[in-house]
Formats: C-alpha cells, sequence, structure tokens
C-alpha cells in the first residue's frame, strides 16, 4: 500500500508541471485597440475616408460632428497655421488632419513628450486624400511640442 502511494505521488509530481503548462497556454486577450475620438465637419468626405484609414489599421473610432472645430483645435492645442479639416485625441495626443496611421501608432509607443502630430493642410495623397493615379505630394508629418513649436517627425511622398 505504502509503495502504491508513493508511486502515485511520484506520478503526480512529474504530471503536474505539464499540467501547469498546459493552464499557460490558455487564449491570449488581444491588446486593446487604441479609442481615437475624432472631431469633424458632417459635411467632410476626406475625413470619412480618414477614418476608415484609422479603423482598418487596428484604431477604434468615435466620431463626434461638429460644424465649429475652433473651439476644438483651441483646446487641444493645435498651433496656428497648422490645422487641418479634423482632429483627432487618444491617450492625451491630438492628431490634426490626415496623419498616417503608422505615425500614430509609432507617437503611442515612443509617448514623446508632446501635444501631438498634425499634417497641416490636405496634401494629395495622404491617407483619406488618394487619388486614382496614386500620386503623393510630399509632406512632413510635425510633432507639436507642449510649447507648441513643430519639429518634423515623419515624411512622405519623397
Amino acid at each position: 500500500m505504502k509503495t502504491m502511494i508513493i508511486k502515485t505521488l511520484a506520478a503526480l509530481a512529474l504530471a503536474f508541471p505539464l499540467l501547469a503548462g498546459a493552464a499557460d497556454r490558455s487564449p491570449v486577450e488581444p491588446a486593446a485597440k487604441p479609442l481615437l475620438t475624432v472631431h469633424k465637419s458632417p459635411y467632410c468626405g476626406c475625413c470619412k475616408l480618414w477614418i476608415e484609414h484609422m479603423r482598418e489599421h487596428g484604431f477604434e473610432v468615435t466620431v463626434v460632428e461638429t460644424t465649429d472645430m475652433g473651439p476644438v483645435k483651441a483646446r487641444v492645442g493645435v498651433p496656428a497655421a497648422k490645422g487641418s479639416c479634423h482632429t483627432a485625441e487618444v491617450e492625451g495626443y491630438f492628431v490634426e488632419g490626415h496623419v498616417p496611421a503608422e505615425d500614430v501608432k509609432r507617437l503611442l509607443a515612443e509617448r514623446p513628450d508632446a501635444r501631438g502630430l498634425t499634417v497641416p493642410g490636405m496634401p494629395i495623397g495622404s491617407p483619406g486624400m488618394e487619388v486614382p493615379d496614386g500620386r503623393v505630394q510630399p509632406y512632413t508629418v510635425e510633432l507639436v511640442g507642449k510649447d507648441g513649436s513643430t519639429t518634423p517627425y515623419a515624411r512622405h511622398g519623397d
């Protein structure tokens, strides 16, 4: 009887690490998608296309339609002459205009001490501003510092 108990305990001792390892292989929850809140005019078609671009690249998007973007841009700190047609907010940063999703993901990964990113104007070929012939007007994504100054963050269409 004593030998049988010892054999059973030994078998359990050998099996336990295997069972514990199997428990560690439970399905992994995917990381939560970043929530992007986009403020835009209800009449702007390119904003809708940029929103589709962001969703296709893994962002969860909430849209807030407004006819007066001035107060939104002032609240988040978009510098004068650096505005575009829509303003988004994500994890404490603003994203102004047609910024590519890859640049927003980089911003969230690096987490610089800044207000956000901007693509002033509406460059041809930027996300949401694509044209049938595939042209991309060279443009620069700018990082906006806490003091409102800007520095180049990424270049596209070169």
